[in-house]
């Protein structure tokens, strides 16, 4: 292998979403997936995380997973494309990170599955056993409400100094200014410079970049980026205020996260209201919101005149 930190640092800065990956009954939706990535192309995201929470990963066997990375790169056009490789085996996530190699990816999105609890060790040993095994960059999902393993602040540290992490993506949640000041700085304490801070739930993206972290690693923003672009470029110049009033704006569509639980069936129905995917989008067992759920989130949308 090469040296696995020659890739562009900026690659792990600035707005990265995460589309969806549409089903049709039970079998990818391959012009919808398109259509999405056309979107976020059009709209100019730093990058585009496939295979995220938002894209279904844990639903799709390795096969899926490999027509989605190709499909990603091939529509892409000059966007970086991250894509998730995270699985239940070891073994399942090293097929992950060989499609993504073949397709063309420029960096890996790895979090730790697990059914049985997972020690800090035994996380630790995945992240050592995939960056050895690929040139590629890693970043580091920490993502309890899915996985249910959450990550010390002594574990960040190891976990960076791995040749091949490139950037942590660290959940989102509530605290004042001082509080997001506070834990942006502990963090970046623990893993030096040299590896990205990237901020998770879309309600708390502004707050994140304000304090300091380097990139959001947006949900949501895989369906609609322009708002969520809007934000990040604020924070980008330094401009505070106008970050957290453009965050504010869109606080109807947070308050469906919360009540929804959680952003996945939220932007599903997002896009089912816009015409970019058809109904019963999910993979089963996970089901779209009933129709009274649906017409509350298109008057937010449509409320918010979101496109």
């Amino acid at each position: 292998m090469t040296n696995a930190h020659a890739y562009d640092p900026t690659l792990f800065t600035g707005l990265s979403a995460f589309p969806l990956t549409p089903l049709t009954g039970e079998t990818l939706d391959e012009d919808a997936f398109v259509g999405l990535i056309d979107r976020l192309v059009l709209a100019g995201v730093d990058s585009i995380t496939a295979l995220g929470s938002t894209g279904s990963y844990a639903y799709l066997d390795t096969d899926e997973r490999a027509r989605v990375a190709q499909l990603t790169v091939e529509s892409a056009l000059d966007i970086p494309v991250l894509l998730g490789v995270g699985a239940l085996r070891t073994r399942d996530v090293l097929a992950n990170v060989a499609s993504a190699e073949a397709a063309g990816a420029q960096g890996l999105l790895l979090a730790p599955v697990s059914y049985q609890p997972l020690t800090d060790d035994e996380v630790f040993g995945l992240f050592r056993t995939v960056t050895e095994s690929t040139d590629l960059p890693v970043v580091v999902y920490d993502n309890p409400g899915t996985t249910h393993f959450t990550f010390t602040t002594e574990l960040y540290s190891r976990v960076a100094a791995l040749e091949g992490v490139a950037s942590i993506k660290i959940p989102g949640s509530p605290a004042s200014p001082g509080g997001w000041d506070e834990r942006i700085g502990e963090i970046r304490a623990a893993i030096g410079s040299q590896v990205t801070i990237g901020i998770s739930g879309d309600a708390h993206g502004a707050e994140g970049l304000i304090a300091g972290c380097d990139a959001w690693y947006t949900a949501v923003g895989g369906t609609i980026p322009e708002p969520l672009l809007e934000i990040t470029r604020a924070a980008e110049l330094g401009n505070a205020q106008l970050a957290r009033e453009l965050s504010a704006e869109l606080q109807p569509l947070w308050d469906l996260f919360t009540e929804f639980g959680g952003s996945l069936r939220v932007s599903a129905a997002i896009a089912e209201h816009l015409g970019l995917v058809g109904p019963a989008s999910l993979p089963l067992p996970v089901r779209d919101l009933d129709e009274a759920a649906k017409r509350k989130v298109a008057e937010v949308a449509e409320g918010l005149d979101l496109a």
